[in-house]
């Protein structure tokens, strides 16, 4: 069940109380504003996610929202879903030894952490590249040669018209090209998609 009040997670009951409660004292030596998101407990400066505290069944983890940028010289950080997640990085502990010998450490990597977000280091993933619309020949003959058709094809979006264009493309004999041309034509004039019966 997810908490809803901040003190649930720092409670006898939540996973590692004692390793939390240590993690979230020393965070909260920074002039963090504490509030919750996506079920963790969170610390903002200025509206900005800057830490994240997560206790586990295995172990308890302190989350840099812009990890990436940090120096890391000790190399205590983790990317916990590699190709997935860009900016941000993870620092576990098995023990609560572990986070109080390296405690003045976390207070380095927070303190950089800061000092990011107020310098205004954000990672922004790149949006990936269009691929561009390639229409095959058979269909663009088809369209050619029929104005209120093609009119009818631009006025799908782009996902449909790929979709169409693919359909045609991908078909390895003539023949099939030509049945597909006739199953796509009516639904190009009247706005439905090839793959509208799937997106319900």
């Amino acid at each position: 069940m997810e908490k809803k009040n901040i003190e649930e997670y720092f409670s006898a009951d939540a996973p590692h109380p004692e390793a939390m409660n240590l993690l979230r004292k020393i965070v909260m030596s920074f002039p963090f504003e504490e509030t919750v998101k996506w079920a963790f407990p969170v610390y903002m400066i200025n509206g900005k996610n800057v830490i994240g505290l997560g206790g586990f069944k295995a172990y308890t983890g302190i989350w840099f929202f812009q990890g990436v940028f940090l120096k890391d010289a000790s190399q205590k950080l983790i990317n916990a879903q590699e190709g997935k997640t860009h900016g941000m990085r993870q620092w576990r502990f098995n023990t609560i030894a572990e986070i109080q010998e390296n405690e003045d450490l976390i207070r380095t990597y927070i303190q950089e952490a800061i000092d990011n977000q107020l310098a205004g280091k954000e990672f922004k993933p790149q949006k990936k590249a269009t691929k561009p619309l390639i229409i095959p020949e058979e269909l663009k003959a088809v369209l050619d040669a029929d104005p209120k058709l093609n009119e009818s094809f631009e006025a799908h979006s782009l996902t449909n018209k790929r979709d169409f264009a693919e359909h045609i493309a991908t078909a390895k004999r003539e023949e099939t090209k030509q049945k597909r041309l006739e199953k796509i034509i009516p639904m190009i004039q009247n706005g439905i998609g090839l793959n509208d019966k799937y997106k319900k």
